[in-house]
């Protein structure tokens, strides 16, 4: 398996917890879409921590690039987080309209970092990290 397809499918895994919670959050059954939203905030904080603690050191180590597209990925990560706190604080408050409106913002957001890391960072990891591809997976799927 390639880093691409790897955390492309941990993406899609993502997406449909994000989709979940949306989807109890705009029928009204916020207790659904609490145990939805934590399931969306621990599996996106679980692939952020894959590529941060494991991937990104990996490619920057290799490639030697510092300031490149590793740390644009790492403020966009703080941007999701940063949205993920809002939203959390917003199904606590029972404030549906205003967590949905920030689940457009969020939305948007993931899609345009996804497609980032989708169409360049992974396949240039995928490239520079040859040969260790395996080994790499292996270690953020034992994160």
């Amino acid at each position: 398996m390639m880093i691409l397809e790897f955390l492309r499918d941990d993406h899609r895994k993502c997406d449909s917890a994000f989709a979940e919670t949306e989807s109890a959050v705009a029928k009204g059954d916020l207790a659904a879409a609490r145990g939805a939203f934590e399931r969306f905030n621990s599996e996106t904080l679980h692939h952020f921590a894959m590529e941060e603690e494991i991937l990104f050191p990996a490619f920057e180590q290799r490639s030697g690039m510092q300031g490149g597209p590793t740390h644009v990925m790492r403020m966009e990560h703080e941007q999701v987080r940063g949205l993920l706190e809002r939203m959390r604080t917003a199904l606590d408050n029972g404030d549906s309209n205003g967590f949905l409106g920030m689940a457009e913002s969020m939305m948007i957001l993931l899609q345009q970092h996804n497609m980032k890391e989708e169409q360049m960072l992974y396949p240039a990891c995928d490239h520079t990290l040859q040969g260790d591809a395996s080994l790499i997976i292996d270690e953020m799927k034992a994160l």
